[in-house]
């Protein structure tokens, strides 16, 4: 991936460790990275969503990752998503199946099958 690209990369987690640790590892290679604490948040800054992708926390206090991607898809943003949790069930599954461009990865996230999921993802836009 190279460093001129304009795509972007959202990471939108509530816990400190992974939300840090996933913008450095994706900074080291060369992803555009900006980062958000909550759903909240990463509304509230209305960023540009025309050229991006999201990795983003099931399971944070408030809206939810799910919540999240719902009030986007309402808004008519059909941007790829990676939705990542600890704790996957059938019931997440099937919400996220039904968002549309979303795919859900167990945490912890094995690098090479996250840079394999980016990379399929910022190929569609």
């Amino acid at each position: 991936m190279s460093g001129e690209t304009r795509q972007i990369i959202y990471v939108i987690d509530d816990d400190d460790v992974v939300r840090d640790s996933l913008k450095v590892l994706l900074e080291v290679r060369q992803y555009h990275v900006r980062d958000f604490e909550s759903g909240d948040q990463f509304l509230a800054e209305n960023p540009d969503l025309s050229d991006c992708c999201l990795i983003v926390d099931v399971h944070m206090p408030g809206m939810t990752g799910l919540d999240l991607l719902g009030v986007l898809r309402q808004r008519g943003e059909t941007m790829p998503a990676i939705l990542i949790t600890g704790r996957r069930d059938s019931h997440i599954e099937a919400q996220a199946a039904a968002l549309g461009q979303v795919t859900l990865l167990d945490k912890p996230l094995p690098h090479s099958r996250l840079f394999s999921t980016i990379e399929q993802m910022l190929a569609r836009i």
